[in-house]
């Protein structure tokens, strides 16, 4: 009887582990065939982000939803620009957003077309946990034309 089980569970555990399977010919066409698509893919300039990770229980900020950039003026238009502005965004619970210049351009035309894009700027609001709380970031925003 022992004899029997002992039997049973080698044959059960014979067929619970999957048997080497080895690769057929043609595989490789359908392997190629998934990145044939692979060429309509467009690659974007590098990206470098900043910040801190985020834990299980907390984001460390609000999260952009839309970032508009701003365009520069007509009145600075076919100039050589190299211009830059740093702002605080205030996000509160309800992603409402309030826009804070901490370092004007040099060019107030730039400033103004910074503000305008910045406020146009939405947000999820930070999470604690489950609850939206009140969060802001920094931005630099790097204006050059030539």
């Amino acid at each position: 009887m022992i004899f029997s089980r002992v039997i049973a569970i080698l044959c059960g555990l014979c067929l619970s582990f999957p048997v080497a399977a080895h690769a057929v010919t043609g595989d490789e066409a359908t392997h190629e065939a998934d990145h044939a698509l692979d060429a309509d893919i467009i690659e974007l300039p590098e990206v470098h982000v900043h910040g801190l990770p985020l834990n299980k229980d907390q984001q460390v900020g609000p999260v952009p939803k839309s970032t508009p950039w701003p365009a520069i003026p007509a009145s600075l238009d076919g100039k050589p620009i190299d211009d830059w502005m740093k702002a605080r965004l205030l996000v509160s619970k309800e992603a409402q957003v309030t826009v804070v210049v901490l370092e004007p351009a040099k060019h107030r035309e730039l400033t103004i077309a910074g503000i305008m894009a910045l406020n146009k700027w939405t947000f999820a609001p930070q999470l604690n946990g489950d609850d939206p709380v009140a969060g802001e970031l920094t931005v630099r925003i790097h204006f050059r034309a030539q």
